[in-house]
């Protein structure tokens, strides 16, 4: 993929991951789109370890649907730690 796919691919996820899990985060577009392309890298690696799919390679509805879930998987983490430190 190229680099205007992975920043569409990031926006759309990290967009889709925020929506679905409204709250406190880290916002602008530029932090969605990281959050976004952060959360395809997870998806893509916990989907390898439980074995139903792997690394985002192409964009597609999959590929959208994998990197949102590892955007959720990240906005809980930020969120966790972020608990901890108050």
């Amino acid at each position: 993929m190229g680099i205007l796919s992975w920043i569409i691919l990031g926006l759309i996820a990290g967009v889709l991951a925020k929506w679905i899990m409204p709250g406190p985060d880290p916002g602008g577009w530029i932090v969605t789109i990281v959050i976004g392309i952060v959360g395809a890298f997870i998806g893509g690696w916990l989907g390898s370890l439980v074995g139903i799919g792997g690394p985002v390679t192409h964009f597609s509805l999959g590929s959208i649907i994998t990197a949102t879930i590892g955007a959720i998987v990240l906005l809980f983490i930020y969120r966790m730690l972020k608990r901890r430190h108050h």
